[in-house]
C-alpha cells in the first residue's frame, strides 16, 4: 500500500517537474498541478478503501477467525471467583463482581490460568450505570507482571449469571490492555449440573436488511481443565466432599439422571427459541439455525423399519441383561435370607444347650447340698441319742 502510493507521489513530482519545463505560460502550470493534485487524492482514497486494514470484518468472517477457538478456565480461577464472590457479596444479594483472567492467547485455545478481582459498583435499577477501577488493574497487572512475565492479560470475568447492558461499554474499556478481550461468565450458584462457565467474544453483527451493524457478544465453547499440580489440590477436596457411603452404581446413576435433566434444560431452551423467533419476539439468527439443522440431520429416520428393528434388539438384550441381573439379584438375597435364618437358628440352638447344662449343674449342686445336709442331720442326732 505504502509502496504504491510511494510510486504515484513520484508521478506527481514528475508530472510537476514537466509540466514546468515544457509549460512556459503560468496557467498551464497551475491547471496541470490541479490535475495532478485531484488525481493523486482520488487514486489514495481508493487505495484506502481497498485496503483489508481499514474495512470491517462482517459476521462471517469473525465467525471464521473465531471458529474452532476454545476458551480453558482452570479450577484455580474457579475458586478464585468463587471466592471473591463470597468475600463481597451477601447470599441474598444478587450483586456480581468482575475481575482480569490472566493466562496465553494461542490462537485457537486460550488458556485462562489465573486471575483478580477488581472494585467494581453499579446500579441495580440502571446496570448503565457502573463505575470501574481502571487505576487498580494497571497497579495489580504491573505486580503479576513482576511474578509470572509469561501470563497475560486476556480477558475479564463476571459473575452473571447472564449477559447484562454494560458488558460491551466494559468490554470496550478493557480494549486499552488487551487487543482480544475474552469474557467469561461464571455462574457461582448453578440451578443445573454442567460446566459453569461460559465464554464469549464481541463481534459486530451485519443484519441482513441492510440497516447499521451492531455490537454483540458471539458464544465459544469452554472446557475446565487442570494441571498435574491443580488434579492433586482438587482430588483432596474432592475427597472431603465425597460420600463414602454411596456406591459406585448408585453415583453413575445419578450422574446419568443428571445428564438427562442437563438435556433437557437445553432442549427446553431451543423449543423456547424457536417459538419467540416464530412469534416474531425475537430475530432470525441463521448461524443458530444451521446449527439446529445439523444436529437434527444427526437424527436417525424412525420412519424405516431396520433402523427400528436395529433400534428393538438392541433395546431387547440391554433388557435382558437386567432382567437376568433382577433375577441374579433376588436369589442372591433370598439365599442371604435363609442363610441368616440357619445361623440364627444354630445360634438359638447353642444357647438352648448351653441353658441345660448350667440347670443340670445347678440340680447336680443343689442335690450334693441336700445330701450333704441330710448327712449332717442324721449326725446330729446320733450323737444325741448317745
Amino acid at each position: 500500500m505504502s509502496d504504491r502510493l510511494g510510486g504515484h507521489f513520484q508521478e506527481r513530482q514528475l508530472g510537476r517537474r514537466l509540466c514546468t519545463t515544457r509549460a512556459n505560460t503560468p496557467g498551464r502550470v497551475r491547471v496541470a498541478l490541479k490535475f495532478l493534485d485531484s488525481a493523486t487524492a482520488y487514486l489514495t482514497a481508493l487505495f484506502a478503501l481497498s485496503s483489508p486494514t481499514t474495512m470491517v470484518a462482517t459476521t462471517s468472517e469473525q465467525l471464521s477467525a473465531l471458529s474452532g477457538t476454545t476458551v480453558v478456565v482452570h479450577p484455580l480461577v474457579l475458586l478464585s471467583v468463587t471466592d471473591h464472590h463470597a468475600r463481597s457479596v451477601s447470599r441474598s444479594s444478587n450483586k456480581r463482581v468482575i475481575g482480569i483472567l490472566l493466562g496465553q492467547d494461542n490462537g485457537k485455545t486460550i488458556n485462562v490460568a489465573n486471575s483478580f478481582g477488581i472494585p467494581f459498583e453499579e446500579d441495580e435499577k440502571d446496570s448503565k450505570t457502573w463505575f470501574l477501577d481502571h487505576n487498580y488493574i494497571e497497579g495489580m497487572w504491573e505486580m503479576f507482571k513482576k511474578v509470572n512475565a509469561r501470563e497475560r492479560m486476556i480477558g475479564w470475568y463476571h459473575t452473571g449469571p447472564k449477559l447484562r447492558a454494560s458488558d460491551q461499554e466494559i468490554n470496550d474499556l478493557l480494549k486499552r490492555y488487551i487487543a482480544r478481550p475474552v469474557m467469561v461468565i461464571v455462574d457461582v450458584r448453578p440451578q443445573t449440573v454442567g460446566i459453569p462457565t461460559d465464554a464469549y467474544f464481541a463481534v459486530e453483527e451485519i443484519k441482513d436488511d441492510g440497516t447499521e451493524t451492531r455490537k454483540t457478544f458471539l458464544h465459544v465453547p469452554s472446557a475446565i481443565e487442570a494441571e498435574e499440580a491443580e488434579e492433586i489440590g482438587v482430588e483432596h477436596l474432592l475427597r472431603d466432599i465425597k460420600d463414602s457411603t454411596t456406591t459406585t452404581l448408585a453415583t453413575r446413576v445419578s450422574e446419568q439422571l443428571a445428564s438427562l435433566r442437563g438435556l433437557q434444560s437445553r432442549l427446553t431452551d431451543i423449543q423456547k427459541y424457536l417459538h419467540d423467533v416464530a412469534t416474531g419476539k425475537m430475530p432470525l439468527n441463521h448461524q443458530i439455525s444451521y446449527h439446529l439443522q445439523d444436529a437434527l440431520n444427526l437424527l436417525p429416520n424412525l420412519n424405516d423399519t431396520e433402523t427400528t428393528q436395529s433400534f428393538v434388539t438392541s433395546t431387547n438384550d440391554q433388557l435382558l441383561v437386567v432382567y437376568l441381573s433382577s433375577l441374579l439379584r433376588a436369589v442372591i438375597a433370598l439365599h442371604a435370607l435363609v442363610d441368616n435364618k440357619a445361623s440364627i437358628g444354630r445360634a438359638e440352638l447353642e444357647e438352648t444347650k448351653g441353658e441345660d447344662k448350667k440347670e443340670k449343674k445347678e440340680k447336680g449342686k443343689s442335690e450334693k447340698k441336700d445330701e450333704k445336709g441330710k448327712e449332717s442331720s442324721k449326725n446330729g442326732s446320733d450323737e444325741k441319742g448317745l
